[in-house]
């Protein structure tokens, strides 16, 4: 069965894009692909695909050039960048070109499958998108934001991966490896420093004393829990 899904790969590397097509032709996802950042824009306006593969370095142009050329001209499907280094992903800044996530290179193909899976139940229930409330914030994952008693709090795509996991398993001590497998995901080259500097930025968004968090909690050896 089609899920009647289109997804758009960009990406320069003809073997890679050759098997990232292959597997998501065999999950029934509609496909169409491109090494070449100009046809990108074009296929991306023309085509208006559901979620764009968009590869953060293409010779002539970068991938953040294409998201924020698209994005100035009205498109607003999901743009998964696909970078090489797991510490490239702080340089993508989401709210200066509009990028929805990323993954990072090499990646498992099961991992990436499953990362669009849980995009596209979100897609097909946009109708209903997620939205979590805690104290007196309200997180929207799909745009990267928090709300606080009606302000808008912009959240980097790493805050907003953390967050996210954060609430969706409230009260869950999670250790630190498994924090980093799913911010970083597959392959990750970060260390724990790098995590726990996020988490020190994002309790400055979210807790009302950030040396003292009440929210996301600190459990010493462990990791961390979140407190609803």
């Amino acid at each position: 069965m089609s899920k009647e899904i289109k997804i758009l790969i960009v990406e320069d590397d003809e073997n890679l894009r050759f098997l990232v097509a292959h597997r998501l032709q065999s999950e029934n996802y509609q496909i169409l692909e491109t090494g070449d950042g100009e046809t990108a824009e074009k296929l991306i306006m023309s085509e208006k695909p559901d979620i764009v593969l968009l590869d953060w370095m293409l010779p002539g142009k970068q991938g953040s050039e294409i998201c924020e050329k698209v994005r100035s001209l009205g498109f607003d499907k999901l743009i998964i960048m696909m970078t090489a280094k797991a510490q490239d992903v702080d340089k993508i800044d989401a709210y200066n070109f509009g990028a929805s996530d990323y993954v990072t290179k090499p990646f498992n193909m099961d991992v990436l499958v499953a990362m669009l899976e849980s995009k596209v139940k979100f897609l097909q229930n946009a109708d209903k998108p997620e939205v979590h409330k805690f104290g007196e914030m309200e997180h929207h994952p799909n745009i990267h934001t928090l709300f606080s008693k009606g302000k808008k709090i912009e959240l980097t795509i790493l805050e907003n991966r953390i967050l996210l996991y954060f609430l969706r398993n409230p009260g869950k001590v999670i250790n630190r490896d498994e924090l980093m497998l799913v911010v970083w995901g597959y392959n990750s080259d970060v260390n724990t420093r790098t995590l726990d500097m996020h988490i020190v930025r994002l309790r400055k968004k979210i807790e009302v004393n950030p040396d003292n968090p009440q929210l996301l909690q600190t459990v010493r050896g462990v990791g961390y829990k979140f407190n609803i």
